[in-house]
């Protein structure tokens, strides 16, 4: 797979989540993918994605840079969002909030196999 071709389904993916649709997860995230060093599989990958949308109504996945070298992709996304209750364990209960993701993926047929995630969670901290 090429750059080009791995950042076009990269950005296929971001479009996948922001639309919440989860009937086209599997096209873009392989059945046995692992988060953070854990299996967690599709299923469980979907139900996690499900529940940071149901703490986060306005939840969008915008990219602010990319680096891709394939099979990875490296990517920082930001977040303006308004919780509805506790984030990262911390009281946000309806504030808006701005945070960012560091996240690192490997591809395996297509699809993210692997997921590595940091969230500034000290951003979130700060605000509230």
């Amino acid at each position: 797979m090429t750059g080009q071709n791995l950042e076009a389904l990269y950005r296929g993916y971001i479009a996948c989540l922001n639309r919440q649709d989860w009937a086209d997860l599997g096209s873009f995230v392989h059945e046995d993918v692992h988060y953070n060093g854990k299996r967690i599989g599709l299923s469980g990958y979907r139900t996690m994605l499900e529940g940071d949308f149901k703490a986060i109504p306005d939840l969008h996945f915008a990219i602010d840079f990319l680096v891709i070298d394939p099979p990875r992709v490296a990517s920082r996304l930001l977040f303006d969002c308004t919780p509805v209750g506790d984030l990262f364990g911390l009281p946000v209960n309806g504030r808006r909030v701005s945070f960012t993701e560091n996240v690192f993926y490997e591809f395996e047929d297509a699809r993210i196999r692997n997921v590595w995630s940091i969230i500034d969670k000290a951003a979130v901290a700060a605000q509230v």
